[in-house]
């Protein structure tokens, strides 16, 4: 079984360090740089299942490198790794696209198991099942999304959210089971789920302020619905 590859992206050498002792002993590979200039090279020339990205670095921030991958629809998984506590800053990175957002100073058991927990849930399934609802269609091999035919530019984890709806229309959700379901019942924040609802409503609904596809079930939760 190939070995997980990780993307180290610190501009504190001694943080990177640490990463890679993480790293080392989870028998993962590595590549790492020290800016967001050199990470957006490094993913132009090499797949990784992770990148690990800080927030504060001199050349560019964190936030505009996540910005720039999914502007070039790189979908690699991202991991915020910052010093940065405030609620805005957790849901801005986790609202452009990242997939979790650990605080500084870490703990390295702590850190080894939300990698291990995101790059679980991101792998890419093997199987071939295309999943069609109204105008939209769901490459569970690509894992690519598309309204009426045309591509949506989804993260993994909203893309991982629209997967779970079509597999699930007409059923109501609360909060705490798309947790378990998307999340894998690990802890996040009590906004993430009407973060990623909210974003994925803003690309695939006509009108993101009357939506017609990703409902709101007062009292209840969210349920998915087309024609």
């Amino acid at each position: 079984m190939p070995k997980n590859h990780i993307l180290i992206v610190d501009d504190d050498k001694n943080v990177r360090m640490t990463i890679k002792r993480v790293l080392d002993k989870e028998n993962m590979t590595y590549n790492e740089s020290g800016s967001g200039g050199e990470a957006l090279e490094l993913l132009e020339k090499e797949s990784f299942d992770l990148v690990v990205l800080d927030i504060n670095m001199d050349d560019m921030d964190g936030f505009e490198v996540l910005s720039t991958m999914r502007r070039n629809r790189n979908d690699t998984p991202v991991m915020f790794l910052s010093g940065r506590t405030e609620d805005y800053d957790i849901i801005l990175g986790l609202g452009l696209g990242a997939d979790d957002y650990i605080t500084k100073p870490f703990r390295p058991r702590i850190l080894a198991a939300m990698i291990k927990a995101v790059i679980r849930r991101n792998k890419k399934t093997n199987s071939n099942v295309v999943l069609t609802c109204g105008p939209f269609k769901f490459d569970t091999k690509t894992m690519k999304s598309f309204k009426n035919g045309e591509e949506l530019p989804l993260s993994s984890k909203e893309t991982a959210l629209l997967r779970f709806f079509l597999e699930n229309v007409d059923i109501v959700f609360n909060k705490d089971q798309l947790y378990e379901s998307i999340w894998n019942d690990n802890v996040v924040g009590d906004n993430t789920i009407m973060v990623y609802i909210h974003h994925l409503r803003n690309k695939i609904e006509d009108d993101p302020s009357k939506p017609i596809y990703i409902k709101t079930v007062w009292g209840l939760g969210y349920k998915f619905h087309c024609d």
